[in-house]
């Protein structure tokens, strides 16, 4: 049976990727270091671990596979999840695949190298958008279905 698994530490749309969980009836696992509110939907479970640096993400990792579904904006933890066939998402609907995420990889390790040159220049992100959410939410449903294709 498919699992959605979410990095949930700042995630910003749990509320869409449970509604589309219970549409499949799918298990929606939130890891975190804590601090969630709990769902009160059967299909939601919140996963606690230990805190320390990336634990969520080898616990994920650690779990996922072709017939999974993650969803993570963290680089690395979606290079492990590709390697272990799951789908993989970012919260904008970005797919990490196994033809871009080595191109993802360098371009995070290039950002940091910048960063680190430049202790001065801030964020500067986009927020994120409705088009965003929408964007997701198409994403999600064809990762779930492709994810469900390989039970």
């Amino acid at each position: 049976m498919s699992i959605i698994y979410v990095d949930a530490d700042a995630c910003p749309v749990k509320a869409e990727i449970e509604r589309v969980a219970t549409r499949h009836k799918l298990v929606m696992k939130l890891v975190s270091n804590g601090g969630l509110r709990p769902s009160a939907n059967p299909l939601v479970e919140s996963v606690i671990v230990p805190d320390g640096p990336d634990e969520a993400d080898k616990w994920i990792a650690d779990r996922c596979g072709p017939a999974d579904v993650v969803i993570t904006g963290d680089i690395p933890l979606a290079a492990k999840c590709v390697e272990a066939g799951s789908e993989c998402l970012r919260h904008n609907g970005e797919r990490f695949t196994g033809a871009n995420i080595g191109q993802q990889l360098a371009m995070r390790d290039l950002m940091a190298d910048l960063r680190a040159a430049d202790p001065f220049r801030q964020g500067g992100g986009r927020g994120f958008t409705k088009a965003d959410r929408s964007r997701f939410l198409d994403a999600l449903e064809r990762a779930v279905r492709a994810a469900k294709a390989r039970e």
